[in-house]
């Protein structure tokens, strides 16, 4: 796919992978639909792109909420007249344990990360398939691949949105659109620091700590990541793994499902 003067929707374009994602693309030429619930930072993001010349527009939006994120697809489309690309990037994480932690905390991660994905897929898809070349990215991550301990919330939401790409693939093959989905390793950006946390991989962590700890072992920076994906947009990826951890991940998992699972667990106590 050729970027430039295609229209690309951009969830979570605040901060991290989605900001470098808005950075990188007008780069390429082009034309964004920006949404992200933190609108400060997300007009932060529009400051840095305002000079590149392409259409951009931003819009806070709780992608949690169903009948918000299809009004916002009707608004995009009215504005733009099509959408070419879709990213959905946007996600939450609380740091808590599976039996102490709250139902509510639970429900909350998945209505962000999994059900936002959802209705941005939903909501976008139709107006995908009426363009003759599209592509809809769904970021999952290695946390889908393995699960950490004390992120079982986050492990199932990217698990579900992993089993939702899959089954995506098969139901559009023939189709206009592609699926790529992505998985990340530690990318260097504020999650860690903008989650709620309750108790970290290793018991007495305090959430200064452990964002500490994710800033050393985070092997990959936000825009490195965001032109990882561009490239596999351009190359018609289906699949898309980032960073050196994601591969030894993958690779583990492949290898010796259970042992994997163990050592995981292991490092991220010790």
């Amino acid at each position: 796919m050729n970027l430039k003067d295609k229209v690309v929707v951009v969830t979570g374009a605040a901060s991290g992978i989605g900001e470098a994602l808005a950075v990188e693309l007008s780069k390429k030429g082009a034309h964004l639909a920006l949404a992200d619930i933190n609108e400060v930072d997300l007009q932060q993001t529009v400051k840095r792109i305002e000079s590149s010349g392409v259409k951009v527009k931003a819009d806070k939006l709780d992608i949690s909420h169903q009948a918000a994120f299809f009004s916002y697809a009707a608004d995009v489309i009215d504005y733009f007249g099509q959408v070419d690309c879709v990213i959905n990037n946007a996600g939450r994480s609380v740091a808590d344990g599976f039996v102490d932690g709250s139902v509510e905390d639970f429900r909350m991660v998945m209505d962000v990360n999994f059900w936002g994905c959802y209705y941005g897929t939903k909501a976008f898809l139709p107006h995908l398939m009426a363009r003759p070349k599209a592509m809809l990215v769904n970021v999952s991550s290695v946390n889908a691949l393995i699960p950490f301990p004390n992120q079982s919330s986050y492990n199932v939401s990217k698990a579900a949105i992993m089993g939702m790409n899959e089954s995506l693939v098969q139901e559009l093959k023939g189709t206009s659109v592609q699926v790529m989905s992505v998985y990340p390793g530690g990318i260097q950006t504020n999650i860690v620091k903008n989650s709620k946390f309750i108790r970290g991989p290793k018991e007495g962590m305090t959430q200064d700590e452990s964002a500490e700890l994710f800033k050393k072992v985070a092997m990959t920076s936000a825009p490195k990541a965001a032109c990882k994906i561009i490239r596999g947009i351009k190359r018609g990826k289906s699949r898309l793994r980032i960073g050196p951890d994601a591969y030894l991940f993958d690779y583990l998992k492949r290898m010796s499902p259970r042992f994997a699972v163990w050592l995981i667990g292991k490092v991220a106590r010790a």
